[in-house]
Formats: C-alpha cells, sequence, structure tokens
C-alpha cells in the first residue's frame, strides 16, 4: 500500500452535550465543524455518544436510529461539510433495531453522492465497558476513513485501553488514529497515558477527542490532544470547550517507524513460557 506524503491537518474537539437533545447537539457539532474547517482542517474529532449526551438516563431510554443521523435532521453538520470541506468523526448512542452500539458517525465530502455529502455509520465500539454493557452490544469489525490518502482508524474510548486495538489498525495502514471518548473525574492519568502509548506503540498519530462539562448526573474532563508517532503532545486542552489542531505527517511515520522498529518486529508468536 502507498502512503500518502501531504500534511493532513487535523483536529480533535471538545465541547459539553446537551443530555438527550439530538439537534441542540448536532448544532454544536456544526458550529465546531464551522470553526474547524475554516482553519484549513480536514478532519475533525469529536467525543464519544456526543449527539445524544453520555447519560445513563439517555442510554435507557428512546435513542436514535441511522434514519435521524441520515436525514434533515443531519442538515447544520451537512452544510458545514459542504462549505469546508471537513470531514467530521463523531460518536452516538445508536438504536440499531436488532440491538443497541456505542458508534461513530462519519460526514464527509464525497462528490459520487447527489448532494456532495457523504453520511456513513461505519463503526460499533467494540470493547464495551462494563457500566455500559446493560445497555449496548460490542462492534464486530474495526474501520478506517481515508482522507487525501491518509487512512486513519477509528476507536471509541475504551477500544484504546488496548494495544491490539489500536495494532490493527496500524497493520491494516492506518498513519493515525481516532479515538472519541468520554472520561470522568480521575481518570487523566490513564486516559493521557493510554492514548500516548498507542502512538507510541504503532509510530503513528494519535487524535483524541474527550467530553467535557456536565451531561446529565455526570460531569467529564476534556482533555482532547494530537499525539505525534513517538507520543508527545502536538496539541492539547483542558476543560475548555475548543479545537486541538495539529498536522499528520505521513513522512514523520516512515520515518519514526524506521527509527524505533516495533511495528516491523512485532513477533505473532513468542512460543511456550517456561516457569521456574
Amino acid at each position: 500500500m502507498s502512503i500518502a506524503t501531504t500534511a493532513l491537518r487535523v483536529a480533535a474537539g471538545q465541547a459539553a452535550a446537551a443530555p438527550g437533545d439530538l439537534d441542540a447537539n448536532l448544532r454544536t457539532t456544526a458550529r465546531l465543524a464551522a470553526l474547524a474547517g475554516d482553519q484549513g482542517v480536514r478532519v475533525l474529532v469529536l467525543p464519544e455518544a456526543f449527539l445524544t449526551g453520555y447519560d445513563a438516563a439517555v442510554f435507557a431510554g428512546a435513542l436514535p436510529g441511522p434514519a435521524d443521523l441520515t436525514g434533515a435532521r443531519l442538515d447544520p453538520v451537512r452544510e458545514q461539510v459542504r462549505r469546508t470541506g471537513v470531514t467530521v468523526v463523531v460518536g452516538t448512542a445508536l438504536d440499531r433495531g436488532a440491538r443497541r452500539t456505542l458508534s461513530t458517525l462519519v460526514v464527509r465530502p464525497d462528490e459520487a453522492v447527489a448532494d456532495g455529502v457523504g453520511v456513513h455509520l461505519p463503526y460499533d465500539k467494540q470493547h464495551v465497558d462494563r457500566p455500559e454493557r446493560q445497555w449496548f452490544e460490542a462492534g464486530d469489525h474495526g474501520a478506517s476513513v481515508v482522507v487525501d490518502g491518509v487512512e486513519l482508524g477509528l476507536s471509541t474510548c475504551y477500544d484504546g485501553c488496548f494495544p491490539e486495538h489500536a495494532r490493527a489498525a496500524s497493520d491494516a495502514g492506518a498513519l493515525g488514529y481516532l479515538c472519541s471518548a468520554a472520561y470522568f473525574p480521575g481518570g487523566a492519568h490513564r486516559r493521557d497515558l493510554y492514548y500516548a502509548a498507542r502512538a507510541l506503540d504503532n509510530g503513528f498519530y494519535v487524535v483524541l477527542s474527550g467530553l467535557t462539562g456536565s451531561c446529565g448526573a455526570s460531569s467529564f474532563i476534556g482533555g482532547s490532544a494530537v499525539y505525534d508517532p513517538e507520543g508527545h503532545p502536538l496539541a492539547r486542552l483542558g476543560e475548555e470547550e475548543g479545537l486541538a489542531i495539529a498536522e499528520i505527517q505521513p513522512e514523520l511515520v516512515t520515518a519514526t517507524r524506521e527509527r524505533h522498529r516495533m511495528h516491523h518486529e512485532h513477533r505473532d508468536d513468542l512460543g511456550d513460557r517456561v516457569r521456574v
């Protein structure tokens, strides 16, 4: 697979989500997409369950289905995608009919579609955290989005705690790993360690978007960031609303993987274990 050589400008966005108010959260998504697109951002990542709000009462009630996220209600986001060319990656709780999932919505320019905007629900969170299992089922496949020739793996929060999840994206050709997350107070150390480690493990970029502010009965701590292929933060937010913006440099991925060769020298089989 050939590797793109053009830099890709990305943003990890964060804001508070309104619990159970899909239209309000779509408006916030559109506003952040406009802000990102006007700064030349090509990919905007927003938090886990942002469109519904991350809240137990919301999860236990009626959730949007695919038709709610592909129809006219999405028009504010479509308008900004058409206007700026930004691709939006955002989390939502979703009623798929036979099952409920924590999913990723991708809204992107697409000349093959009549209105010029493609809408996709390609990924369901594969590692569902214990409290979430009373409402949601795990997804059964990985997914990536390709923008300007750069492949980017999709993940949701707890997925990023499993090195093999990011490894699968890397092995498939991803030069970056897009993480939509929602961390509670007390989780900052783990959040900052996990995603920097996934970048270093695989010699690729990680774009982490964290929910912030209050949502229903819970509060969240933000911490959105973009990490380079050695795990250094290139841009980072605290708990404020905003965008953490940086560039993915494909050639730096290649150079980093040549210098730190864990990506190439991974062993699938370490043999039997000897105990003494």
